[in-house]
């Protein structure tokens, strides 16, 4: 099996994120999703994981439904609340399933209804990176802030932390954007710094005045004042909400694409048809992923 630098390697490529089901509607819901997104020929198929400490059998359970296909999966794994051990044990199981690629994530602490798991005995990303290459996993990512990090203790002392993460990388992705600006701002930092590891941009189409506020309120990341007005202006109308969060998109897409972006990752939500339209837009087919 390929893996992710490989995939990047090719040229240019779109990727999609999945998120383990929890309920048998959502199952279908995933189903639907990786049925109608296999046309666009995803370079990878990024997994969540648990967020907060929940739900992790699910991402492995689903990484191994995508193993055995075609599909080339990237599952998230977190070193928050996981004992070395427990790590250690789940990555030898990805080897195992021929899984050689994973995004390598702190995460979140978790949640007061999780209250009987381990703090962690990992305490950054990085050390989560080498463990995985020590585990024989031939290629690992890890996440990137393009507006920095909101737990960062100055603006430096966040590029300096995310550089040093990236040297060790062999690519990232990065959290939600909504402005080209903001990824090439990122990139060039990182070029200051010496590094250049490939950093894919990723992106949620963003289509209620809601989703967007919530993603802020989530991410700390900023949302174009343009963008949220439009939205606004759209009010209760779905259709034209959706109208302008795709227009958003292909045009940041485009940006993107045009300043020599590596590829496209779409946060989809285990929902196709915004990324379908949007790469559609941008005259995306499967052939071009051959």
């Amino acid at each position: 099996m390929s893996t992710v630098g490989e995939r990047i390697a090719a040229g240019r490529f779109v990727s999609v994120e999945l998120l383990p089901p929890r309920t048998p509607v959502g199952e279908e819901a995933l189903a639907t999703a990786v049925r109608d997104l296999a046309p666009l020929g995803p370079a990878f198929v990024a997994v969540t994981y648990g967020a907060a400490g929940t739900d992790r059998g699910r991402t492995e359970a689903l990484v191994q439904q995508l193993a055995t296909g075609p599909t080339l999966p990237l599952p998230h794994l977190t070193c928050a609340a996981h004992r070395r051990d427990e790590l250690t044990a789940l990555l030898d199981r990805y080897r195992a399933m021929g899984v050689g690629n994973i995004l390598a994530l702190h995460g979140d602490p978790p949640l007061a209804a999780s209250s009987d798991l381990p703090e962690g005995e990992l305490r950054y990303a990085v050390e989560l990176l080498r463990l995985a290459r020590e585990r024989g996993i031939g290629c690992v990512g890890v996440a990137v802030h393009p507006q920095g990090h909101p737990a960062a203790e100055s603006p430096e002392a966040d590029l300096r932390h995310q550089a040093a993460k990236l040297r060790e990388a062999d690519f990232a992705l990065t959290q939600f954007i909504t402005t080209a600006e903001d990824y090439f701002r990122f990139v060039e930092a990182m070029a200051v710094r010496g590094v250049d590891t490939p950093v894919i941009p990723g992106l949620r189409i963003l289509s209620t005045l809601g989703q967007a506020e919530r993603m802020t309120a989530m991410s700390g990341a900023a949302i174009p004042t343009d963008l949220l007005d439009r939205l606004r202006d759209a009010g209760d109308d779905p259709d034209d909400a959706r109208r302008v969060g795709i227009d958003h998109a292909v045009q940041v897409c485009r940006q993107l694409l045009d300043g020599g972006a590596p590829g496209l990752h779409f946060y989809t939500m285990n929902r196709a048809a915004a990324t379908l339209e949007v790469c559609g837009r941008l005259g995306w087919t499967a052939v071009e992923q051959a």
